[in-house]
């Protein structure tokens, strides 16, 4: 297993960004652990629910990145919300970002409300599986 960490981040406490494993067949699962709306120096630039989707996105994608992954190798993703409505409200937004990081590749997904995130001023967390193929 290798931990997924781009260089120019500041270590996670407790949890790794993403994990990858290599496969017997030459492919491999890349797990991105959950993302949430701030940079790689984990600091937030906006409480803007649509801003953090767009920086949990490019999160993802950087982690991806860092295991030879695209967002194409994405085949899973769980989102979690603390506001659903508010999640609804910037449907138009979180589709132009989506699209702009992610492309019209739709894996399998999942949206769930939270009571809560661990950081006060996430909005949404994302989590991802992807397949790499060998």
């Amino acid at each position: 297993m290798k931990i997924l960490q781009p260089p120019d981040w500041l270590a996670p406490r407790g949890y790794s960004n993403g994990m990858m494993t290599e496969m017997t067949v030459g492919s491999r699962l890349l797990f991105v652990g959950g993302q949430i709306g701030w940079n790689g120096q984990q600091q937030f630039e906006s409480d803007d629910f649509a801003d953090q989707v767009r920086q949990t996105l490019a999160n993802i994608v950087a982690i991806l990145a860092e295991g030879g992954a695209k967002p194409e190798h994405i085949v899973r993703m769980t989102w979690y919300v603390k506001d659903k409505e508010e999640y609804v409200a910037a449907y138009p937004a979180i589709g132009k970002h989506y699209r702009e990081l992610i492309g019209r590749h739709f894996p399998a997904m999942t949206a769930v409300q939270v009571a809560d995130l661990v950081e006060d001023r996430a909005k949404v967390e994302i989590e991802v599986t992807a397949v790499v193929p060998g």
